[in-house]
């Protein structure tokens, strides 16, 4: 049998954690944005809900590991523990540093501690990794909000919307968020009822619409994912 080379083994080892990770990741928690003014948006973390019964971890000690501290930081963020979420992921970045969704994490665990220059560089990071990692562009748009780049946050956001997949339930909020920021941009903040207008009309436009209607002409809403070097 033939012996795989040590750079062979780098590949698949990564390609293990990436393939652990997007399990972990369809299986944990979506996140409740609690940053003002997007409070009534939702934040979109690389989380869904837990399951029950989490999977078994590998047999390999350090894909375990990483599984392993990946779930405890997901849990961290939905309580907003976000320090206790930092730790975790610190650790997962040491073992794997090219794993995506550790660095977008990290981002949100940084801006929940309104840490947002290196919230930044740790979206930043997730779009160098993958340049189609959607929820990367959500969080340099919060981060962007914070610091009042508006015009920023609109392009991140657009982005966003840009490369959602067909069904996307963020798309709305999405949406409502460029309408707000649109406003402010151009006259100042919204009142009370026109936030609520915007969001009960992004409703009813999404129950008309689909998200692959922002797709530019001529174009499947399939990416073409690259592989990484």
């Amino acid at each position: 049998m033939a012996r795989l080379s040590s750079s062979s083994l780098s590949a698949l080892s990564l390609s293990a954690v990436s393939v652990i990770a997007l399990a972990v990741v369809m299986l944990l928690l979506d996140m409740p944005l609690d940053h003002a003014p997007l409070q009534r948006h939702a934040r979109k973390a690389a989380t869904q809900p837990l399951p029950e019964r989490a999977s078994p971890l590998p047999d390999d000690p350090r894909l375990a590991e990483i599984t392993v501290r990946f779930r405890q930081a997901v849990m961290m963020l939905h309580a907003r523990r976000y320090e206790e979420a930092a730790v975790a992921l610190h650790r997962v970045l040491a073992l794997s540093p090219r794993l995506t969704d550790a660095h977008v994490n990290m981002g949100f665990a940084l801006l929940g501690l309104k840490r947002y220059r290196e919230a930044e560089a740790f979206f930043r990071n997730a779009i160098d990794l993958d340049p189609y990692q959607g929820n990367a562009y959500w969080g340099l748009a919060e981060v962007f909000e914070q610091r009042g780049d508006l015009p920023a946050a609109l392009g991140a956001m657009r982005t966003y919307i840009h490369l959602a997949p067909p069904g996307d339930p963020y798309v709305r909020r999405a949406r409502a968020a460029l309408w707000e920021w649109d406003s402010r941009l151009s006259r100042g903040p919204l009142s009370p009822e026109e936030a609520r207008w915007i969001e009960e009309e992004g409703q009813r436009w999404e129950d008309r619409n689909s998200p692959g209607r922002d797709a530019p002409a001529g174009r499947g809403r399939e990416i073409p994912l690259r592989p990484m070097p």
